[in-house]
């Protein structure tokens, strides 16, 4: 493509500020206008990005906007519907994490767009931050040997303003799992290099005991090999503002370590204490990929696919079973890869 890439971003909460903010960067993305339920919404998030057009159906939108792609920022379970709209349109796509709540909904995504011949990639953010880079290339170095265990810790405080947020409501949400899990699954996964056999999940509801979902996770996935990984991850932390994340593996070679790196830089003031996100951004670096994979231009970076999407809901929702259950759930013929 010579003309810039025309992009429909869907949604218009907060993290389609981060993938606007991202595609205003990129001289080969236009945003071609923004689409929400809620006018009053879609107007004030257009406005903010420049005075691009906006409309609440997102049908009349790609045929009024001469879409190519979209990047769908709306709650997990409106993922399917609006994957399979885009995909009927011939429109590439970039979902928000995850691509579906349920394994059979994503499979069917996935489907769709290979069958057309057009790009679908999960918004795992994760993988293009600069953290999750160097753990990887470190293992391909071959810095610890061959992998038997990896564990991550992300903890933060509550980001969900009240009860009416859709992230604590499962029957949207799917679960934290789901939800916020499936990066951690996906980064443990992709680190190790391994294929999943079985998952057991253990959580609580620290907030309050009557949250739909658990805010306070730990996962523990056994691999092929006979590697395992840990995932540990919380939303209850306080105080709220300060974040905390460990990256440990071993190997049959070494060790690695990638001790409390999720401050960055911290500021001080009469808001209280907060940090301040420093180097390079994870979401300009995914969108790059993206629409590199969607002009058909060479890759520099490993692109987070359909598939990969696909194999962390597997994950995702082999946790929430084991959650439900209190069993060790088995991923054999599940097609987690």
């Amino acid at each position: 493509m010579s003309e810039p890439t025309r992009v429909i971003v869907v949604g218009s909460g907060f993290i389609a500020g981060e993938h606007l903010s991202a595609l205003e960067q990129l001289p080969d993305a236009e945003v071609a206008g923004i689409v929400d339920l809620d006018p009053g919404r879609a107007a004030a998030a257009a406005k903010s990005a420049g005075g691009v057009p906006w409309a609440v159906d997102l049908g009349t939108a790609i045929a009024d906007w001469s879409a190519d792609a979209a990047i769908v920022c709306t709650p997990n379970h409106s993922h399917p519907a609006i994957g399979k709209l885009l995909a009927d349109a011939g429109v590439h796509a970039l979902i928000e994490k995850p691509l579906a709540i349920t394994s059979a909904d994503a499979a069917e995504l996935v489907t769709l767009f290979e069958d057309r011949g057009l790009v679908l990639s999960a918004a795992h953010t994760h993988r293009y931050a600069p953290y999750a880079r160097a753990v990887r290339q470190a293992i391909v170095d071959g810095a610890v040997g061959r992998p038997l265990q990896a564990r991550i810790t992300l903890l933060g405080g509550w980001i969900w303003g009240d009860w009416r947020n859709w992230q604590i409501d499962r029957s949207r949400s799917g679960g934290h799992a789901l939800h916020n899990g499936v990066h951690l699954l996906d980064l443990v996964t992709w680190w190790l290099g391994d294929t999943p056999t079985h998952l057991h999940a253990h959580g609580r509801k620290r907030a309050a005991a009557d949250l739909e979902v658990h805010d306070y996770l730990m996962i523990t996935v056994g691999y092929a090999s006979g590697a395992s990984a840990v995932c540990e991850m919380s939303r209850a932390n306080q105080p709220r503002g300060i974040g905390y994340r460990e990256v440990f593996v071993q190997g049959d070679g070494g060790t690695l370590r990638l001790p409390w790196d999720n401050e960055g830089l911290l500021s001080w003031g009469h808001d209280g204490t907060r940090s301040v996100p420093a180097g390079p951004s994870p979401f300009l670096a995914q969108a790059r990929t993206w629409l590199a994979a969607v002009r058909g231009d060479q890759l520099e970076e490993e692109p987070v696919t359909g598939r990969t999407g696909l194999a962390a809901v597997v994950l995702g929702d082999a946790a929430e079973r084991s959650l439900a259950s209190g069993t060790m759930i088995s991923l054999e013929g599940e097609g987690a890869r």
